[in-house]
């Protein structure tokens, strides 16, 4: 840790802050990653396992790089053999899986 960091908490505290957390910051909030569009996204993703994200983002039109966030980090799929799958399968996946082969 440098002195001039430790310095400068010490400039905050003497001011009256009392965390070293960030403050919130200005600007248009997050409005694209929401209930809403999840919930579009995934209906989307059941009826047609082989869309692409870049399709996905146009029938709904949010960007892209939401659409991934939606599709990889909330709904947890990943791209295998050009379909969408969750990355953890349940117990009833698996006998699905072996059934079917």
């Amino acid at each position: 840790m440098s002195r001039s960091r430790v310095y400068q908490w010490c400039t905050w505290f003497g001011e009256g802050q009392t965390s070293l957390g960030d403050e919130p910051k200005s600007g248009r909030p997050k409005t694209s990653t929401n209930e809403e569009n999840t919930t579009h996204v995934e209906e989307l993703i059941r009826c047609d396992r082989r869309m692409k994200i870049r399709e996905i983002a146009l029938k709904l039109e949010i960007p892209k790089s939401t659409v991934h966030e939606i599709v990889h980090d909330t709904l947890g799929y990943r791209k295998m053999s050009a379909r969408w799958v969750p990355k953890m399968l349940t117990e009833d996946h698996k006998l699905q899986r072996v059934e079917i082969s």
